[in-house]
C-alpha cells in the first residue's frame, strides 16, 4: 500500500475518537456515517480533506512530518483570531503526527469568483482584514523577515529557475551583477516598517465565507515589510489586473492604512516605490519556487504561471529605472537559454 495511503488510514483512526467528543461537547448528537473527500491540493506536502454529513461540515489536514510542521499554523490561527479575522477554529490537533480537525470556511476562494465586476466588492473586506491583522502588536516570538530570509528567497531564482529550468549558470559578471540587484531589493525591503506578514495574502487562499473573507494558509507568517501583503494580494499567480487598477487600489489602501495608524511611508510615492520593489522580490522568489516544484517535487503545471510573473516585473522595470540591471540580465539569461535550444 502506497504510503499517502497508510497516512490515510492513520487519519481516519485518530479523527474517529476527535469527532465523538466535538460531537458530545456540542450536543450535537451520535457521529453520522460520512466519506472524507479531498478539499483541495497544495504546493506543499499538507493534503486537505472535507468530512461532510448533511448540514455540518468539517475539514481534516494532513501535514505529514518531517516536511510539514502544524505548529505554526495553530499559533498563528491563535493569533490571527486576536484581530477577528475569519480564520479556522481548531477542533483537535495531533502536532506529532500533523493531523488538525478545523471548521470548514466553506467551498469558494476568491479566485473562484472574481472578476472585474466584483473585485471592488470582494477587495474591500480583504483589505480591511489585512488592516486588521496589521494593526496587532508584534509580540508573538514570529521570524523576521531579515537579510538572510529575503537573500535565501532571492537565490531560489538562479538555483532552480536558471539552473534547472534554463539550464545556465550565472558567470562572474552576472553574479556580480545579480549579487548588486539583490541588495537593492532587501535594502528597500528592510527599511520598511514592520508588520506581521501573511506571506501568502492572495485570492486563492482567501475564502468567501461570512464574516468575508475566510482567510486560510497563513503557517510562514513573519514580521516585515509592510508593503509585502498588500501587493500580493493584487499581482497574484493566477490573475492579473490593469495596473490602472492596481494603483487604485494601492492607494485607497495608503489612505486606510495610515487612518488606522498602520506603519505605511509617510510619502504615497515612496509607499508605490517600496511596493514594486518588494514585488519584484516576491515575483523572483516565486518564479524560482515554481521551478523548484517542478523539477524537485515533479510538479510541472506551476511553471505555466511563470510568464505571468515576470511580465510583473517587466511592467515594474518601466517605471523603475533604477532596476535596469536587472533588465539586462533576464534578456541576456532568455537570450542565451533560446539560443541554446
Amino acid at each position: 500500500m502506497p504510503d499517502h495511503d497508510v497516512r490515510l488510514q492513520r487519519l481516519k483512526q485518530w479523527l474517529a475518537p476527535q469527532l465523538q467528543a466535538l460531537f458530545a461537547t456540542n450536543a450535537w448528537g451520535e457521529v453520522p456515517e460520512a466519506v472524507l473527500q479531498p478539499a483541495s491540493s497544495d504546493a506543499s506536502f499538507r493534503r486537505y480533506f472535507r468530512w461532510q454529513a448533511g448540514e455540518r461540515s468539517l475539514i481534516v489536514m494532513d501535514a505529514p512530518p518531517p516536511q510539514e510542521n502544524c505548529r505554526p499554523f495553530v499559533e498563528v490561527a491563535n493569533l490571527l483570531a486576536r484581530a477577528d479575522l475569519n480564520v479556522p477554529q481548531i477542533h483537535a490537533a495531533d502536532l506529532e503526527q500533523g493531523f488538525l480537525l478545523l471548521s470548514d470556511l466553506g467551498r469558494q476562494t476568491y479566485l473562484d469568483v472574481i472578476d472585474g465586476d466584483n473585485a471592488d466588492q470582494l477587495f474591500t473586506p480583504a483589505i480591511d482584514a489585512l488592516l486588521a491583522y496589521q494593526q496587532l502588536p508584534m509580540d508573538a516570538g514570529l521570524p523576521h523577515y531579515d537579510d538572510a530570509l529575503l537573500r535565501r528567497e532571492l537565490q531560489l531564482f538562479p538555483d532552480w529557475y536558471v539552473a534547472r529550468e534554463l539550464g545556465l549558470t550565472l558567470n562572474a559578471e552576472q553574479q556580480a551583477a545579480w549579487q548588486r540587484i539583490c541588495s537593492l531589493l532587501i535594502d528597500s525591503a528592510l527599511a520598511q516598517p514592520k508588520v506581521l506578514v501573511h506571506r501568502d495574502y492572495m485570492p486563492r487562499n482567501l475564502m468567501i465565507s461570512e464574516p468575508n473573507p475566510g482567510v486560510l494558509d497563513f503557517q510562514d507568517a513573519v514580521y516585515g515589510p509592510v508593503t509585502y501583503d498588500i501587493t500580493s494580494l493584487f499581482k497574484d499567480a493566477f490573475l492579473s489586473w490593469p495596473q490602472a487598477r492596481v494603483q487604485g487600489w494601492l492607494e485607497g489602501y495608503w489612505h486606510k492604512a495610515r487612518a488606522a495608524g498602520v506603519p505605511v511611508q509617510d510619502d504615497l510615492a515612496d509607499f508605490l516605490r517600496a511596493s514594486d520593489l518588494m514585488g519584484v522580490q516576491r515575483h523572483l522568489k516565486v518564479v524560482g519556487i515554481f521551478a523548484r516544484i517542478c523539477h524537485r517535487d515533479g510538479k510541472p503545471r506551476y511553471l505555466a504561471d511563470v510568464p505571468r510573473f515576470f511580465a510583473y516585473i517587466e511592467a515594474v522595470l518601466a517605471r523603475r529605472p533604477e532596476l535596469a540591471e536587472l533588465g539586462e540580465l533576464i534578456a541576456e539569461l532568455k537570450g542565451t537559454a533560446e539560443a541554446a535550444r
